[in-house]
């Protein structure tokens, strides 16, 4: 296949990316590298992806999803098979600092992948949405099945939309889509403003640990390899209409139409104090912990029902946290020489 992957020089993008090219397919990679966070990490990933043996089957575009006629012509003239939309902007509490970067990259440029995918016959739609699309929801274990019009941030409410979007080309068009609920993803390669990443830094610096609501946070924290099996799963398993939908008792997490969002998470919430002595360990080092209350836009816990993916696609997450933070920090000591 030739697959497009938005997002391509960021954490999760750069794994799919070369998932892909691993096994063969065609990838075109599209990536803005802005400075939401340093850029030569961006570019790492980019030479690590161009370092592989079936790197020449992988071309990189510089360009931002909301460039609407950019855009055009990179469909019209790439023809993709399938689309892995990853790009986006990031970050709950960022959204509350600079609202209007979520409306252009979340919902403009998200509007154009729709429309590049309408026109250009492309055979399936697989874009990240987020668990914080659960918002208030109180329910645990969180499931497609469930109400998610409560969002808790802008960020949550763009990933919502995204959602919506879908639908209605789905609907429209019969373009066969699917969202991905990510939960807490980690693992070598991730983003410096994610805890794990800000947690490791600090221990090794001897600085105190940021710790939001006392501690009393639970987070489905999902590794990154989970999550790229996860998506390759559901890119191949191209989303079909729900035969037992109804619209008198509508399935939230299934459509008359190919359209269907999944959970991505490990299924397992763990306590963020206890993540955090999984770090220490690792790290053979304390530390020292600021205890601050809850944030705006944040929840306190997360907890991800998986059965939908796994009734589809056979997939369920696997990898524990003491392996995936001693990867991490095997990863972050050879990456930053400490």
């Amino acid at each position: 296949m030739k697959v497009l992957v938005t997002g391509a020089a960021g954490f999760i993008g750069s794994h799919v990316s070369m998932y892909l090219l691993e096994r063969g397919d065609e990838v075109v990679g599209l990536d803005n590298l802005n400075d939401y966070y340093d850029p030569t990490l961006k570019d790492a990933r980019l030479e690590r992806i161009n370092a592989l043996p079936g790197a020449d089957k992988f071309r990189f575009v510089k360009m931002s999803v909301e460039d609407r006629e950019g855009m055009e012509t990179l469909f019209a003239e790439e023809k993709f098979d399938k689309v892995v939309h990853l790009a986006a902007q990031a970050g709950v509490r960022y959204s509350i600092e600079n609202p209007h970067a979520y409306i252009d990259s979340n919902i403009v440029g998200f509007m154009n992948i729709l429309e590049g995918c309408r026109h250009n016959a492309v055979k399936h739609l697989v874009y990240a949405s987020s668990s914080s699309v659960y918002g208030a929801n109180e329910s645990m274990p969180f499931a497609v099945e469930d109400n998610v019009d409560h969002p808790m941030s802008l960020y949550a409410a763009s990933k919502k939309a995204n959602e919506l979007m879908a639908h209605t080309y789905s609907n429209l068009y019969n373009l066969p889509t699917t969202g991905l609920r990510f939960f807490t993803v980690y693992g070598p390669w991730g983003r410096p403003d994610m805890a794990l990443f800000l947690f490791t830094k600090a221990i090794l610096e001897d600085e105190p640990i940021k710790v939001f609501n006392h501690g009393n946070h639970r987070r489905d924290f999902t590794y990154i390899d989970d999550i790229v099996e996860g998506i390759i799963s559901t890119l191949d398993n191209t989303a079909q209409a729900d035969p037992n939908w109804t619209g008198e008792k509508p399935n939230p997490g299934s459509s008359k139409v190919p359209w269907k969002v999944y959970n991505i998470g490990a299924q397992t919430p763990v306590h963020l104090l206890t993540y955090i002595e999984t770090l220490e360990n690792a790290l053979g080092k304390k530390a020292e912990k600021e205890l601050l209350p809850l944030q705006p836009g944040d929840v306190p816990d997360t907890f991800a029902d998986v059965e939908a993916l796994v009734n589809d696609t056979g997939y369920r997450p696997t990898t524990t946290i003491e392996t995936g933070i001693n990867n991490f920090v095997q990863w972050y000591r050879d990456y930053y020489k400490v």
